[in-house]
């Protein structure tokens, strides 16, 4: 009986901690994320940096978001990315990722 409540919490504690948000949802309800902690995965795309400021394309099939984050990953690798959604007069939605 102990065996199998310290499997389940252990199992909890992994698969709990994998969860995502599609980047469809995301598209699709852009508004209904604002300030929320998500986390996102995706290949990454379009890196730019301009001085201390970097940001890449995080894209997953057909959807894709942009990644404002001051490190920048290997373009073309795949990366699971933490942080708050963000919304800017200029550039839109936004991940504003955590360092």
């Amino acid at each position: 009986m102990q065996k199998l409540l310290l499997c389940s919490a252990l199992m909890l504690l992994l698969f709990g901690c994998i969860s995502t948000t599609p980047l469809k949802d995301l598209n699709e309800r852009p508004a209904d994320f604002v300030g929320e902690k998500i986390s996102v995965s995706g290949t990454v795309e379009n890196s730019i940096r301009l001085g201390t400021l970097s940001s890449y394309t995080l894209v997953d099939g057909n959807e894709s978001i942009r990644v404002s984050s001051q490190s920048l990953p290997a373009e073309g690798g795949k990366e699971t990315v933490t942080g708050t959604w963000m919304r800017d007069t200029l550039f839109g939605y936004y991940l504003l990722a955590e360092e």
